[in-house]
């Protein structure tokens, strides 16, 4: 069971959108309030993408043609959330003063965010969960994260 202490921040996201909670209560009872949401508009690839990947020809290739890998819009796009999300929670540490943070992200939200955060946010995290519980509302995410669930 995960005990999460006064005033300790929650992080809770995935690619697309970013959860900033806070607890109010205790750590036998937390009471987890909404600070901020983010959310990016993130369509799939083959939806921001119009064109065909191209193809090179090259004169080292003894005239064969070899085709450019496509570009992951989507996953670019994912990359720079996570960026943005770090830098956010990187200001509302500092700001609040947080000694302790949880971080709730499915496996490669996860990894992203890891590299992205800040030394001082890394200092604060007491837990990472490798769940993906953007899509619940706060009082199932604490059931989640006190066992209830």
């Amino acid at each position: 069971m995960l005990k999460i202490p006064h005033n300790a921040l929650v992080f809770v996201g995935d690619g697309r959108k970013a959860l900033f909670l806070r607890n109010e209560g205790d750590a036998k009872f937390p009471n987890l309030r909404t600070e901020r949401v983010f959310e990016a508009e993130n369509p799939p690839t083959r939806e921001q993408g119009s064109d065909r990947p191209g193809r090179v020809s090259e004169a080292a290739l003894a005239g064969r043609k070899s085709a450019v890998e496509s570009t992951d819009w989507h996953d670019i796009e994912e990359h720079r959330f996570a960026r943005t999300v770090a830098a956010a929670m990187e200001q509302l540490v500092r700001a609040s003063k947080a000694k302790a943070l949880v971080v709730v992200a499915p496996p490669k939200t996860l990894a992203e965010l890891r590299s992205a955060f800040h030394s001082d946010v890394k200092a604060c995290i007491v837990a990472e969960i490798n769940k993906d519980l953007t899509k619940h509302p706060v009082g199932e995410i604490e059931k989640h994260l006190v066992g209830d669930a």
